[in-house]
């Protein structure tokens, strides 16, 4: 039986810099993965050149039953930190919108540099490998593989959410929890399209591929960003980032023209231009193919000398405070995150350990902490990975 002190199992973003800080504190430290490349994700995302965090990260900026979990550990491993380590590989990497770096080049020079932070601290990485079994003894746990069984005083459980499956995720780190009797919070899929019912596609349907820069909300919360019309709904940064907000029969309002008071306008326009189509008005702030498909759907057609106040509202409303009740999601097969996971009232926020069996460890996305779009996420992987490699 070969024995580590430390065992993490799962080689994404946070089990391999997890494995990486416990290695170089002179742990003998054993990552394994059932996959046969390790940061598959962060090899996918950010379109190939990896969000790797956002500058502006804050509690705020993350979901879960307990707010307040995140705060240690992210204070403890900020932003910077992360990009000191970035420059210290002469990673090339630029800022988007909203705080986001993004590499120059590839996300591959994330994983590289990962795998090179563990060689570092002499991790042995074992991928191809399933997990069969997990035991814990009076002071050791033994996870049993389809080639042998290893040993360690700790364990470290980083395998993630249910998002993207054709990646490789699954319940796995759920199951380990719910074996050592630790409380869960229901999975869901998070930062994902809304589809919507057939009626709705049917009359939106020639929309789709338009964008539009949009305010979308739901009760307290408001995300601006683009949105996109798709085939099935609604995607776009501000629809992911309302989707982790929203359940399943639950309306959100959006306003395609976040910086107009259409009301007030259309009004100034009858006045000075009364002769003016409705829908070429309505073209000078929506994109076209929007503003004929509201007037259509509404029935309101004709000159402005011809509206109503009655009917201008109505198309004001339309465009500033569209009510969308979506039918769903897309669900984990296009979800970027996964919601919900081990419970943090069983967690230590400050080492990640579960409070009820010492030894055991959770980090990333299996835990109930879910971050925004835009960085956040990975920001949540490296400080929960350093909060608990630098105890294990």
């Amino acid at each position: 039986m070969a024995q580590f002190d430390v065992i993490v199992v799962g080689a994404g973003a946070a089990g391999m810099m997890c494995a990486a800080v416990a290695g170089q504190r002179g742990r003998r430290v054993l990552l394994i993965d059932h996959g046969d490349t390790p940061g598959e994700k962060i090899r996918i995302s950010g379109g190939g050149r990896c969000n790797f965090t956002n500058i502006h990260t804050s509690p705020e900026n993350f979901l879960s039953e307990n707010p307040r979990f995140c705060v240690s550990a992210l204070k403890r491993y900020t932003p910077q930190d992360f990009i000191e380590l970035v420059k210290k590989y002469d990673i090339a990497y630029h800022e988007k919108t909203l705080g986001q770096l993004f590499c120059d080049d590839s996300s591959k020079q994330i994983i590289q540099m990962l795998l090179s932070e563990c060689d570092k601290g002499d991790v042995q990485v074992r991928l191809s490998v399933d997990v069969e079994s997990i035991e814990k003894n009076a002071e050791t746990f033994s996870v049993v593989t389809q080639y042998e069984t290893y040993e360690s005083d700790s364990l470290v459980i980083a395998t993630g959410g249910l998002s993207i499956p054709k990646m490789g995720a699954s319940p796995f780190g759920y199951k380990v929890a719910e074996k050592f009797g630790l409380s869960m919070v229901p999975p869901r899929a998070g930062l994902v399209p809304l589809r919507f019912d057939e009626g709705t596609l049917e009359r939106l349907k020639p929309l789709s591929g338009v964008s539009v820069d949009a305010v979308v909300s739901h009760k307290k919360t408001k995300f601006r960003e683009g949105l996109l019309f798709t085939h099935r709904g609604l995607s776009g940064p501000s629809i992911l980032q309302i989707s982790s907000y929203v359940k399943d029969g639950e309306s959100i309002t959006v306003n395609i023209a976040p910086d107009e008071n259409m009301l007030e306008n259309l009004k100034v326009m009858r006045t000075e231009n009364p002769k003016q189509e409705l829908r070429n008005v309505l073209s000078k702030f929506i994109p076209k193919r929007v503003a004929v498909q509201i007037c259509e759907e509404l029935k309101i057609q004709g000159n402005l000398a011809d509206q109503s106040n009655k009917n201008l509202h109505i198309i004001a409303d339309r465009v500033n405070a569209w009510i969308v009740k979506a039918s769903g999601s897309e669900g984990y097969r296009t979800a970027e995150v996964t919601l919900g996971g081990v419970d943090t009232n069983e967690l230590s926020s400050k080492t990640m350990e579960a409070k009820k069996v010492p030894g055991l460890h959770f980090i990333g996305e299996v835990v109930d902490v879910t971050g925004h779009l835009g960085g956040f996420n990975f920001q949540w992987a490296w400080a929960s990975a350093v909060a608990a490699g630098e105890v294990v």
